[in-house]
C-alpha cells in the first residue's frame, strides 16, 4: 500500500502527458518531452502526492487529473504552484 500514491501519480503523469500532446504525426513519431516539461511533471508528482491521496484516492490517469482540476481550490499551495508551472511549460512547448 505504500506504493499506491506513487502508482497513482505515475498514472496521472502518463495520462496527463498523453492527453496534453498534439496528435501524433502521420508517421506516429512524437517529439520527446522537453527537459522543462519533464521537470514540471516531476515537481507536480512530488508536491501533489498528499493532495492526490486526500482528494482523488483510487483514481488514475485522466480521471485523476480531472479530479485534481475539479478540486483545484482545495489543493495545497505548493501543488497549485507546480501545476501552474506545468501548464506554463506545456503552453511554451506548443507550436505557435
Amino acid at each position: 500500500m505504500k506504493f499506491m500514491p506513487m502508482i497513482v501519480l505515475a498514472a496521472l503523469a502518463v495520462g496527463t502527458a498523453a492527453f496534453a500532446q498534439d496528435p501524433a504525426p502521420a508517421g506516429g513519431d512524437r517529439p520527446a518531452p522537453s527537459p522543462e516539461m519533464l521537470a514540471a511533471r516531476k515537481a507536480v508528482m512530488e508536491s501533489c502526492a498528499a493532495d492526490m491521496k486526500t482528494l482523488c484516492d483510487g483514481k488514475a490517469g485522466r480521471e485523476a487529473m480531472m479530479c485534481m482540476r475539479e478540486n483545484a481550490d482545495k489543493v495545497s499551495a505548493p501543488c497549485k504552484d507546480s501545476m501552474a508551472k506545468m501548464m506554463a511549460a506545456r503552453q511554451a512547448a506548443r507550436p505557435q
